[in-house]
């Protein structure tokens, strides 16, 4: 007999170092099986400006700051935070939403993110993608060409500090994104197996199976 697991929504948290690799894995987690499969994308709100390519609405809801300190104010945001010189905030609502359907939440934040999103809802899954070294890190933020040579030194030293540091943000796994296509795997494989988590099982047929 298959047990049977609780159907709240899961949420899963992506972090890594900036240019470490986790809105691709995002992207590759969001296909459109998944998506029917009620996967959903936590689009967050930012002071940046948009990369060529990036459409409002669908990687950020970009805003002014007046606008976010706004919604930040009447308590828009599950969490909050500046970093790379900018404001970066995650939308309750959604979130809500998606752990009532029983669907998956995947977000893309920042460690500090990663942290306080941690701490309002300790039973989401949070992920540490680690790039294969420093020196590959900086050679892909190098190759993305969408910083200048200020913002650059930012991310530079801010990951540095991170690689170093994420154990102390409370990470319940961590993925080393050498192949992306792996990386992705992996991360399926932790969301697939948290599920099984003895506090994700039905007590009631549990208490039936063992007598």
């Amino acid at each position: 007999m298959p047990i049977n697991y609780k159907k709240t929504g899961k949420m899963v948290i992506i972090s890594s170092p900036s240019g470490g690799g986790k809105t691709s894995i995002c992207r590759r987690l969001l296909n459109p099986a998944r998506k029917k499969q009620g996967w959903r994308f936590s689009v967050s709100f930012t002071t940046r400006e948009a990369r060529t390519g990036e459409k409002n609405g669908r990687e950020y809801f970009f805003v002014s700051d007046q606008e976010f300190d706004r919604l930040q104010k009447q308590g828009s945001f599950a969490e909050s935070f500046k970093v790379h010189l900018y404001k970066y905030g995650t939308p309750r609502e959604p979130i809500e939403k998606v752990r009532k359907e029983g669907g998956v939440m995947v977000f893309d934040v920042d460690v500090e993110g990663a942290r306080r999103l941690h701490q309002e809802y300790p039973d989401a899954i949070a992920i540490f993608i680690l790039p294969p070294s420093i020196a590959a890190l900086k050679d892909r933020l190098k190759k993305r060409g969408t910083e200048t040579n200020e913002q650059l030194a930012v991310r530079y030293e801010n990951a540095r500090i991170e690689m170093k540091t994420f154990r102390d943000y409370n990470f319940d796994y961590v993925v080393v994104n050498q192949e992306l296509n792996e990386a992705v795997k992996q991360v399926l494989a932790i969301v697939e197996a948290h599920g099984c988590r003895i506090e994700n099982v039905d007590e009631e047929q549990l208490r039936r199976i063992t007598g």
